[in-house]
């Protein structure tokens, strides 16, 4: 019985110690007309990541297909454009005050950001 109370409270200790994802995140991307305020706002609940980023034409954009793992978070945003569809795939980890973040798009090489817990 005391070894599972034990593997419990190891269980517990790594939950409390994942980074929480959940809050307001900033970062730059370059634009056609330069820089690009990106603002995203995440809920982490469990496994699961809700929220919506914004910085693109059109305003805000729900996010899909978010997940928590630890510390690594995953998620899709789809945006419309001329009547043809555009998924872009963000996947990060999640430290503290920031986010390393890699953004792969429809098109060209992924990139990375950092994106900074605002207030």
């Amino acid at each position: 019985m005391k070894i599972y109370l034990v593997l419990l409270a190891c269980a517990l200790a790594v939950v409390a110690l994942a980074a929480d994802a959940t809050g307001k995140w900033t970062f730059e991307t370059q634009g056609r007309n330069g820089a690009v305020t990106n603002t995203m706002t995440l809920k982490a609940s469990g496994s699961a990541l809700s929220g919506t980023l914004d910085g693109g034409r059109g305003g805000p954009v729900e996010i899909s297909n978010g997940k928590v793992d630890g510390d690594n978070i995953s998620f899709e945003v789809t945006r419309e454009f001329n009547g043809n569809s555009f998924t872009t795939k963000y996947t990060g980890k999640v430290a503290g005050e920031s986010i390393e973040l890699t953004i792969a798009g429809p098109r060209g090489e992924p990139r990375t950001v950092t994106a900074k817990k605002s207030t």
